[in-house]
């Protein structure tokens, strides 16, 4: 063969390598936030939460000064509801937000806003593991061949208004406070450090971080409460409603979200909540009873884990005295209402 003709193979198979190995913007690797930043679904776009320092990063690509990026964690069950959207197949429902963890129970990586869109991986009782590409501003990550890019792409640097205020007032209040959770035993809240108990928050209940001295933290418990038309003029808070039934609830399940029902219900059955449960965390204790006897409608009691011994001795058919709070007037799966248990009491037959 000619050296003429050696050139020319030699020419051709690099150009076949390069286009077998098309140069990628940037070769994926791991690496870490630096400083805490607004992780988004776009390049300038919808903030899906912040990001704290040490969170591991899988960087995808770059534009400009912007990283692609996928993050995984886990995150608590009770928070998210089933979606179908953009392709992702859940949705942060809790308006307080919630944290993303390295692990259930484990440290805080982040905390993510209301309505961010996530990728489910695999599910433990009370835990969802998972994982969402999005954007982060290259400086606030560990610097690496990722990171070095500094080609701003047209359109591609960040906002004046973005850079100045880091976060809009919602991310900002977020950002600024931590937030912590009520262990499997609950947690009891101080008037002061050393103080009278004034509530106990309910295992998992999230807990705002607005203050520390030592060990203490203040903390900021937000939740609601129904009000009547009269309590809403006293200021007080409103008694259970005997009123209301599963059927009213059903016509408008969200108009009666959060509202105290005191009902007679049947008790049929002891139960788990299952992973096609979406109104429950996986594994949940709840009772399967009946409104008002053997031929009403179809309700569900969710039970604390910590008065799990409360109900496991009840009988089937056995009729109780339930107030519960409404969690919905009809659930995804079966169009029943499930009620968050508040107090039971068991009906003895008089003799």
């Amino acid at each position: 063969m000619s050296l003429r003709s050696r050139l020319y193979f030699g020419m051709l198979w690099i150009g076949v390598g390069f286009c077998l190995h098309p140069v990628s913007t940037a070769a994926q690797n791991t690496t870490r936030v630096r400083t805490e930043e607004n992780f988004r679904a776009t390049p300038n776009g919808t903030i899906l939460g912040q990001l704290d320092p040490g969170t591991p990063l899988t960087v995808v690509s770059t534009r400009g000064h912007w990283l692609e990026v996928d993050v995984e964690g886990w995150t608590w069950t009770r928070s998210y509801r089933q979606a179908d959207k953009d392709g992702h197949n859940l949705v942060l429902s809790a308006s307080a937000g919630e944290n993303l963890r390295s692990s259930p129970s484990g440290d805080v990586l982040g905390h993510l806003v209301q309505g961010a869109l996530l990728d489910e991986i695999e599910r433990r009782p009370g835990w969802l593991h998972v994982k969402r590409r999005g954007w982060i501003w290259a400086a606030s990550v560990t610097q690496g061949p990722a990171a070095e890019s500094s080609d701003p792409g047209a359109g591609e640097e960040r906002s004046d208004a973005v850079g100045k205020n880091e976060r809009d007032d919602t991310a900002t209040s977020a950002r600024a406070e931590r937030f912590t959770r009520a262990g499997p035993a609950g947690m009891p809240i101080l008037t002061a450090a050393d103080g009278d108990t004034i509530a106990l928050a309910r295992p998992g209940t999230e807990l705002r971080v607005v203050a520390r001295q030592g060990k203490w933290a203040r903390v900021r418990l937000e939740g609601w409460a129904w009000l009547s038309d009269a309590d809403s003029e006293s200021g007080s808070v409103g008694v259970a409603d005997s009123t209301l039934t599963p059927d009213v609830l059903k016509k408008d399940p969200d108009a009666y979200r959060g509202r105290v029902v005191a009902w007679k219900l049947q008790f049929i059955s002891l139960e788990r909540a299952e992973k096609v449960r979406t109104d429950f965390f996986e594994g949940e204790p709840y009772l399967l009873t009946r409104f008002g006897g053997a031929e009403g409608a179809f309700v569900y009691v969710a039970v604390p884990p910590q008065r799990l011994s409360e109900v496991q001795g009840l009988v089937p058919l056995e009729l109780l005295s339930v107030t519960g709070r409404v969690r919905t007037g009809a659930s995804a799966l079966t169009g029943s209402p499930i009620l968050d248990l508040v107090t039971l009491e068991r009906e003895r037959k008089r003799r």
